[in-house]
């Protein structure tokens, strides 16, 4: 799929990790009509908003970055939080996309949604085959509905909608909270108060024996712009 540098862009969740990282890279690959708001700005939670939001603006490609995301402390703590606020972005922002006509989405998932103990390395077709971990159920729920979200409209109206579920991302521009960040932003703001405070051991939650995929934000984006042009078959 070719698009002109000019063609209208729009990054959804253009603050987070991933989202600020896309930003870098299609300017870097110099497009020119990329836009965005703040949730100030634009509720995604609010469809009116949203369907208003794309009637104007009309983008022809979307990206949807926002979300909203926490570490294993934050899921446990706000199931109904995790659940129902991906599920109100996820649903006005890809229906808008179909209302007006938008050429590409890229949604953006996690590979939360695989099963607790899928074998590795992970496959596309261990998805739904058996539990997913308690943890962040209700958050890898919702991203498996977003994907569905884009297969259905994919299968009934022809859309162009990618699902893309990258491993466990670190980068500029991410959370170090204690309580609601990820593995290396929380092992990052560990190590560096235990420095500070001249501690010489930091408590790591887990028993050590998980194995972790990580993947560097910018490389990420990179990726998503390439997918962004593939072909339309």
């Amino acid at each position: 799929m070719k698009f002109d540098k000019s063609d209208k862009i729009y990054v959804a969740g253009h603050k987070g990790l991933v989202g600020s990282s896309l930003l870098r890279q299609l300017s870097k690959q110099k497009y020119t009509n990329v836009i965005f708001k703040t949730h100030d700005e634009l509720n995604l939670e609010n469809k009116d908003d949203v369907e208003d939001f794309f009637y104007t603006e009309k983008p022809k490609i979307v990206f949807l970055a926002a979300a909203k995301v926490g570490g294993i402390v934050a899921n446990n703590n706000f199931p109904v939080d995790f659940l129902m606020t991906n599920l109100s972005i996820q649903s006005n922002v890809i229906n808008a996309c179909f209302k007006t006509n938008v050429e590409r989405l890229i949604f953006l998932g996690s590979s939360c949604i695989y099963p607790k103990n899928c074998p590795q390395p992970i496959k596309e077709d261990y998805l739904l085959t058996s539990q997913l971990e308690p943890t962040n159920r209700p958050y890898a729920l919702a991203k498996i509905a977003g994907i569905e979200m884009c297969w259905a409209y994919n299968r009934q109206y022809n859309t162009k909608y990618l699902s893309v579920m990258p491993s466990n991302l670190y980068g500029l521009n991410d959370n170090y909270d204690l309580e609601n960040s990820h593995l290396i932003p929380g092992l990052i703001r560990k190590i560096h108060m235990a420095s500070i405070a001249n501690i010489d051991k930091v408590v790591i939650w887990g028993t050590g024996s998980p194995r972790r995929e990580f993947l560097f934000s910018d490389d990420l984006s990179k990726a998503l712009v390439d997918l962004m042009q593939l072909d339309d078959r």
